[in-house]
Protein backbone atom coordinates (compact mmCIF):
# COMPACT_ATOMS: atom_id res chain seq x y z
CA UNK A 1 0.00 0.00 0.00
CA UNK A 2 1.21 3.50 -0.90
CA UNK A 3 0.46 6.61 1.15
CA UNK A 4 0.43 10.33 0.44
CA UNK A 5 -0.09 13.86 1.69
CA UNK A 6 -1.23 17.07 0.01
CA UNK A 7 1.62 19.66 -0.19
CA UNK A 8 -0.41 22.28 -2.07
CA UNK A 9 -3.07 24.77 -0.98
CA UNK A 10 -5.96 22.78 -2.42
CA UNK A 11 -6.17 19.94 -4.94
CA UNK A 12 -9.18 18.71 -6.91
CA UNK A 13 -10.37 15.16 -6.28
CA UNK A 14 -11.93 14.05 -9.58
CA UNK A 15 -14.27 11.25 -10.57
CA UNK A 16 -12.03 10.21 -13.48
CA UNK A 17 -8.28 10.53 -14.24
CA UNK A 18 -8.80 13.57 -16.44
CA UNK A 19 -8.60 17.32 -15.83
CA UNK A 20 -11.99 17.79 -17.48
CA UNK A 21 -13.84 15.30 -15.26
CA UNK A 22 -16.16 16.32 -12.43
CA UNK A 23 -14.59 17.50 -9.17
CA UNK A 24 -16.09 15.22 -6.52
CA UNK A 25 -14.31 16.83 -3.57
CA UNK A 26 -11.04 18.56 -2.65
CA UNK A 27 -7.92 17.79 -0.63
CA UNK A 28 -6.60 20.62 1.50
CA UNK A 29 -3.01 21.26 2.44
CA UNK A 30 -1.69 18.66 4.87
CA UNK A 31 -4.48 16.11 4.39
CA UNK A 32 -3.27 12.50 4.14
CA UNK A 33 -4.61 9.57 2.16
CA UNK A 34 -4.00 6.06 0.87
CA UNK A 35 -2.99 5.60 -2.76
CA UNK A 36 -5.17 2.79 -4.10
CA UNK A 37 -3.94 2.84 -7.70
CA UNK A 38 -1.03 4.67 -9.28
CA UNK A 39 -0.74 5.40 -13.00
CA UNK A 40 1.75 7.46 -14.97
CA UNK A 41 0.00 10.80 -14.46
CA UNK A 42 -2.87 10.09 -12.07
CA UNK A 43 -3.50 8.25 -8.81
CA UNK A 44 -6.73 7.00 -7.29
CA UNK A 45 -6.74 7.79 -3.59
CA UNK A 46 -8.89 7.40 -0.48
CA UNK A 47 -8.84 10.33 1.93
CA UNK A 48 -8.14 9.05 5.44
CA UNK A 49 -10.52 11.44 7.20
CA UNK A 50 -13.79 10.59 5.44
CA UNK A 51 -13.06 7.71 3.07
CA UNK A 52 -13.70 9.81 -0.06
CA UNK A 53 -12.21 8.22 -3.18
CA UNK A 54 -11.21 9.88 -6.43
CA UNK A 55 -8.39 10.72 -8.82
CA UNK A 56 -5.64 13.31 -8.32
CA UNK A 57 -2.80 14.54 -10.53
CA UNK A 58 0.49 12.95 -9.45
CA UNK A 59 2.19 16.35 -9.71
CA UNK A 60 0.00 17.65 -6.88
CA UNK A 61 0.61 15.00 -4.22
CA UNK A 62 3.59 13.78 -2.20
CA UNK A 63 4.17 10.15 -1.26
CA UNK A 64 5.01 9.40 2.39
CA UNK A 65 6.04 6.36 4.39
CA UNK A 66 3.53 4.32 6.39
CA UNK A 67 4.86 5.50 9.76
CA UNK A 68 4.22 9.11 8.77
CA UNK A 69 0.74 8.18 7.56
CA UNK A 70 0.07 6.41 10.87
CA UNK A 71 1.26 9.47 12.80
CA UNK A 72 -1.11 11.70 10.84
CA UNK A 73 -3.90 9.16 11.26
CA UNK A 74 -3.79 9.65 15.02
CA UNK A 75 -6.60 12.15 15.61
CA UNK A 76 -4.79 13.54 18.68
CA UNK A 77 -2.16 15.04 16.36
CA UNK A 78 -4.47 17.16 14.20
CA UNK A 79 -3.94 20.91 14.08
CA UNK A 80 -6.05 23.02 11.70
CA UNK A 81 -5.32 26.52 10.45
CA UNK A 82 -7.98 28.81 11.90
CA UNK A 83 -7.67 31.90 9.67
CA UNK A 84 -9.40 32.21 6.29
CA UNK A 85 -5.96 32.58 4.68
CA UNK A 86 -2.62 31.70 6.27
CA UNK A 87 0.83 30.98 4.87
CA UNK A 88 3.52 28.39 5.26
CA UNK A 89 7.13 29.08 4.39
CA UNK A 90 8.86 26.48 2.18
CA UNK A 91 12.50 25.42 2.36
CA UNK A 92 13.44 28.00 -0.29
CA UNK A 93 11.64 30.74 1.72
CA UNK A 94 8.67 30.93 -0.67
CA UNK A 95 5.30 31.69 0.94
CA UNK A 96 2.53 29.22 0.15
CA UNK A 97 -1.04 30.34 0.91
CA UNK A 98 -3.19 27.83 2.78
CA UNK A 99 -6.86 28.04 3.62
CA UNK A 100 -9.09 27.69 6.65
CA UNK A 101 -9.16 24.07 7.82
CA UNK A 102 -5.81 23.05 6.35
CA UNK A 103 -3.87 20.50 8.37
CA UNK A 104 -0.78 22.16 9.81
CA UNK A 105 0.50 19.27 11.91
CA UNK A 106 4.28 19.16 11.47
CA UNK A 107 5.46 16.19 9.39
CA UNK A 108 8.76 14.78 8.16
CA UNK A 109 7.94 15.03 4.44
CA UNK A 110 6.73 18.62 4.21
CA UNK A 111 9.56 20.86 5.36
CA UNK A 112 7.39 23.94 5.74
CA UNK A 113 7.18 26.39 8.62
CA UNK A 114 3.76 27.53 9.84
CA UNK A 115 3.55 30.48 12.22
CA UNK A 116 -0.15 31.30 12.00
CA UNK A 117 -2.99 30.54 14.39
CA UNK A 118 -4.39 27.04 14.63
CA UNK A 119 -7.02 25.05 16.47
CA UNK A 120 -6.64 21.56 17.89
CA UNK A 121 -8.53 19.11 20.06
CA UNK A 122 -12.25 18.57 20.56
CA UNK A 123 -14.36 21.68 21.09
CA UNK A 124 -17.93 22.04 22.39
CA UNK A 125 -20.94 22.47 20.13
CA UNK A 126 -21.10 26.17 20.99
CA UNK A 127 -17.86 26.76 19.07
CA UNK A 128 -19.31 25.42 15.82
CA UNK A 129 -21.21 28.62 15.13
CA UNK A 130 -18.13 30.84 15.41
CA UNK A 131 -16.35 28.63 12.88
CA UNK A 132 -19.37 28.52 10.57
CA UNK A 133 -19.54 32.32 10.45
CA UNK A 134 -16.00 32.43 9.03
CA UNK A 135 -17.42 30.86 5.85
CA UNK A 136 -20.25 33.40 5.49
CA UNK A 137 -20.59 34.56 1.83
CA UNK A 138 -18.32 31.77 0.56
CA UNK A 139 -19.59 30.97 -2.98
CA UNK A 140 -21.16 27.64 -3.80
CA UNK A 141 -18.85 25.21 -5.60
CA UNK A 142 -19.86 21.59 -6.08
CA UNK A 143 -17.20 19.48 -4.38
CA UNK A 144 -15.61 22.51 -2.72
CA UNK A 145 -14.28 22.62 0.85
CA UNK A 146 -12.81 26.13 1.19
CA UNK A 147 -13.97 29.72 1.90
CA UNK A 148 -13.42 30.40 -1.82
CA UNK A 149 -15.81 27.68 -2.97
CA UNK A 150 -17.79 25.13 -0.98
CA UNK A 151 -20.94 23.00 -1.10
CA UNK A 152 -23.46 22.43 1.68
CA UNK A 153 -22.08 19.10 2.90
CA UNK A 154 -18.48 20.28 2.60
CA UNK A 155 -19.32 23.37 4.63
CA UNK A 156 -20.88 21.38 7.46
CA UNK A 157 -18.11 18.77 7.37
CA UNK A 158 -15.34 21.37 7.59
CA UNK A 159 -16.99 23.26 10.46
CA UNK A 160 -17.33 20.07 12.46
CA UNK A 161 -13.86 18.83 11.52
CA UNK A 162 -12.05 22.01 12.59
CA UNK A 163 -13.70 21.59 16.00
CA UNK A 164 -12.61 17.98 16.35
CA UNK A 165 -15.76 16.15 15.22
CA UNK A 166 -16.09 13.73 12.32
CA UNK A 167 -18.72 13.82 9.57
CA UNK A 168 -19.00 12.02 6.25
CA UNK A 169 -18.61 13.94 2.99
CA UNK A 170 -22.11 13.76 1.46
CA UNK A 171 -25.33 15.09 3.01
CA UNK A 172 -27.07 11.75 2.56
CA UNK A 173 -24.26 10.01 4.48
CA UNK A 174 -24.18 12.69 7.18
CA UNK A 175 -27.92 12.22 7.72
CA UNK A 176 -27.23 8.68 8.94
CA UNK A 177 -25.06 10.00 11.78
CA UNK A 178 -26.28 11.20 15.15
CA UNK A 179 -29.64 11.13 16.91
CA UNK A 180 -32.86 12.32 15.19
CA UNK A 181 -34.95 15.02 16.84
CA UNK A 182 -38.72 15.22 16.50
CA UNK A 183 -39.11 18.99 16.54
CA UNK A 184 -37.06 22.09 15.80
CA UNK A 185 -37.78 23.23 19.35
CA UNK A 186 -35.68 20.31 20.63
CA UNK A 187 -32.63 21.43 18.64
CA UNK A 188 -29.67 23.50 19.80
CA UNK A 189 -27.34 25.78 17.83
CA UNK A 190 -24.87 23.49 16.10
CA UNK A 191 -27.34 20.68 15.36
CA UNK A 192 -27.86 19.73 11.72
CA UNK A 193 -30.95 20.06 9.53
CA UNK A 194 -31.25 17.91 6.39
CA UNK A 195 -33.39 18.52 3.32
CA UNK A 196 -34.49 16.32 0.43
CA UNK A 197 -35.46 16.74 -3.22
CA UNK A 198 -38.68 15.72 -4.99
CA UNK A 199 -37.44 12.11 -5.19
CA UNK A 200 -36.86 12.01 -1.43
CA UNK A 201 -33.07 12.01 -1.72
CA UNK A 202 -31.29 14.05 0.96
CA UNK A 203 -29.19 16.54 -0.96
CA UNK A 204 -28.75 19.54 1.35
CA UNK A 205 -27.69 20.24 4.93
CA UNK A 206 -27.20 23.24 7.17
CA UNK A 207 -26.24 24.16 10.73
CA UNK A 208 -29.03 25.32 13.02
CA UNK A 209 -28.61 28.70 14.71
CA UNK A 210 -30.60 30.16 17.58
CA UNK A 211 -34.05 31.73 17.13
CA UNK A 212 -35.06 29.50 14.18
CA UNK A 213 -32.30 30.49 11.79
CA UNK A 214 -29.95 28.28 9.79
CA UNK A 215 -26.58 28.83 8.13
CA UNK A 216 -26.12 26.83 4.94
CA UNK A 217 -24.64 27.01 1.44
CA UNK A 218 -27.15 27.87 -1.27
CA UNK A 219 -25.56 30.04 -3.94
CA UNK A 220 -23.32 31.16 -1.12
CA UNK A 221 -23.00 30.47 2.58
CA UNK A 222 -25.93 32.43 3.97
CA UNK A 223 -28.32 32.70 6.91
CA UNK A 224 -32.04 32.05 6.39
CA UNK A 225 -35.17 31.33 8.40
CA UNK A 226 -35.96 27.73 9.36
CA UNK A 227 -39.34 26.26 10.31
CA UNK A 228 -41.13 22.89 10.23
CA UNK A 229 -41.62 23.19 6.46
CA UNK A 230 -38.01 24.00 5.59
CA UNK A 231 -35.78 26.95 4.72
CA UNK A 232 -37.59 30.18 3.89
CA UNK A 233 -35.68 32.57 1.66
CA UNK A 234 -36.86 36.05 2.63
CA UNK A 235 -35.31 37.66 -0.47
CA UNK A 236 -37.22 35.42 -2.90
CA UNK A 237 -40.27 35.02 -0.61
CA UNK A 238 -40.37 31.24 -0.96
CA UNK A 239 -39.18 27.98 0.56
CA UNK A 240 -35.92 26.92 -1.06
CA UNK A 241 -35.60 23.56 0.72
CA UNK A 242 -37.98 20.99 2.21
CA UNK A 243 -37.07 19.83 5.74
CA UNK A 244 -36.50 16.06 6.09
CA UNK A 245 -34.87 15.48 9.47
CA UNK A 246 -32.96 17.21 12.27
CA UNK A 247 -29.98 15.44 13.78
CA UNK A 248 -28.00 15.94 16.99
CA UNK A 249 -24.51 14.66 16.21
CA UNK A 250 -22.73 16.03 19.30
Amino acid sequence: MLYGICPQSVVALRTQPDDTSEMYSQILYGEHFKILEKRKHWSRIRIAYDGCEGWVDNLQILEVQQDEFDFLDDKKNFKYSSDIISHVCSENQALIPILLGSVVTKTESIKHVFEGTFIEGIHPKSELINTALLYLKAPFLKGGKTPFGIDSAGFVQQVYRINGHQLKREAEEQAKQGEPLSFIEESEPGDLAFFDDKEGIIDHVGIILKDNYIIHCYGEVRIDRLDHTGIFNTERKLYSHQLRVIKKVI
